[in-house]
C-alpha cells in the first residue's frame, strides 16, 4: 500500500468534531445505519458538485457513541475540484452538514500524509463524576456517573502498572490477522474543579475497547473493589477478565490525533505498517486496524 496520490488529485487534510451520540461509529455501515463518514462523504460529494463520491480515511475509527474534538481525515480530491472548490469549501460544508458534525479545518496535505498511518499517536479523555447527586443535566451526554466514591490516587497508582509497550490483548476485544500490541504513552487521572474526573490516555494506536476497558478496570481500583496492582495483573494475564467492564461509549472523546513534522510523514506511514512484535515474541501481526476504543 503506497501513500503516493494518484496523477490529477490532491490529498486533503479535514479536521472534524462530531457528538457522537445520535451516530452508529464513523465507519460507514450495510443498512443504511447513520455514521459520521457517511454524513461527511455525502456533504462534501453534494458541495462539490460531484458525480461521484470521495472516500475518507480516519486517524482511529470511533464505535457509536464515542465523540471526537480533534479528528482527522484525509481525502484525495481531483485537482480542478479542489481549486474550484478549496476557498469555500468549510463554509459550503458549514451549511450542508448537520449540526452533530463539524469540519474544521480543509487544506491540501504535506506531502506522505496519511491520516491513519501518519499518526504518531491519538489521545482521548474518558469524563467521569462520582458526585452522589449524579450527572449535571449539561453534561450528561458526554459524562458518566459512578455511584462509588472514587479514588484518584489510587487509580493513578494503577494507571502506572499499565503504561508502556505492551500486548493489551486482555483489555481489546480480538480481531482476527491484527495485533493488540500497543504503547501507551500516558495514562494519568485529574479531579477538576467542577467535580469532574477526567482520564487522559494517549498511545501510538488504540485497539477495539481498549480505552473504555482500561477506565473499566481502573474505576474498580478507584471505588475499592479492587487494589491498585490489579488491573496490571489483568494485563500480564493476556485474556479477558470477566470482571473488567467495558464503560459507557458517552464519557469518551477523541481530544487530538499527533503527527511528526512533514519531513517524516512518509516514513512513519511505512512504520506503521510493519509487523509488530514484543521483544522475544516472534509471532507478529499486520498493523490492523486503529479502531477506538
Amino acid at each position: 500500500m503506497s501513500d503516493d496520490v494518484e496523477p490529477g488529485f490532491v490529498r486533503v487534510r479535514l479536521d472534524v468534531s462530531y457528538d457522537g451520540k445520535d451516530f452508529s461509529g464513523w465507519a460507514k455501515q450495510p443498512g443504511g445505519r447513520r455514521t459520521v463518514q457517511g454524513e461527511i462523504e455525502s456533504a462534501l460529494r453534494t458541495v462539490t458538485r460531484s458525480e461521484r463520491g470521495y472516500e475518507l480515511t480516519v486517524a482511529g475509527r470511533t464505535d457509536s457513541g464515542v465523540h471526537a474534538r480533534g479528528q482527522v481525515v484525509h481525502v484525495d480530491l481531483p485537482l480542478d475540484v479542489w481549486a474550484e472548490h478549496a476557498d469555500k469549501v468549510l463554509k459550503r460544508l458549514a451549511g450542508r452538514l448537520p449540526k452533530d458534525v463539524r469540519v474544521w479545518r480543509a487544506e491540501e496535505a504535506p506531502a506522505g500524509f496519511n491520516a491513519r498511518f501518519s499518526a504518531i499517536w491519538r489521545r482521548y479523555a474518558y469524563r467521569v463524576t462520582d458526585h452522589p447527586g449524579g450527572v449535571d443535566p449539561l453534561l450528561r451526554g458526554h459524562v458518566l456517573w459512578h455511584d462509588w466514591t472514587l479514588d484518584v490516587d489510587a487509580m493513578n497508582e494503577a494507571a502506572e502498572g499499565l503504561v508502556g509497550e505492551h500486548d493489551f490483548a486482555a483489555y481489546c476485544k480480538k480481531r482476527e490477522g491484527a495485533t493488540t500490541i500497543r504503547t501507551l504513552q500516558e495514562l494519568r487521572w485529574e479531579r477538576l474543579p467542577d467535580g469532574v474526573i477526567e482520564a487522559t490516555v494517549r498511545a501510538d494506536a488504540f485497539c477495539h475497547n481498549m480505552v473504555r476497558s482500561l477506565v473499566g478496570a481502573m474505576l474498580f481500583v478507584g471505588d475499592g473493589h479492587r487494589g491498585s496492582h490489579w488491573p496490571a495483573e489483568v494485563l500480564a494475564a493476556g485474556v479477558r477478565d470477566s470482571a473488567v467492564h467495558v464503560v459507557r461509549p458517552h464519557g469518551l472523546t477523541l481530544e487530538e490525533v499527533g503527527y511528526p513534522a512533514d519531513g517524516l510523514l512518509a516514513a512513519r506511514s511505512a512504520e506503521a505498517r510493519n509487523k509488530r512484535t514484543l521483544p522475544g515474541d516472534g509471532s507478529g501481526a499486520g498493523a490492523g486496524e486503529f479502531r477506538c476504543c
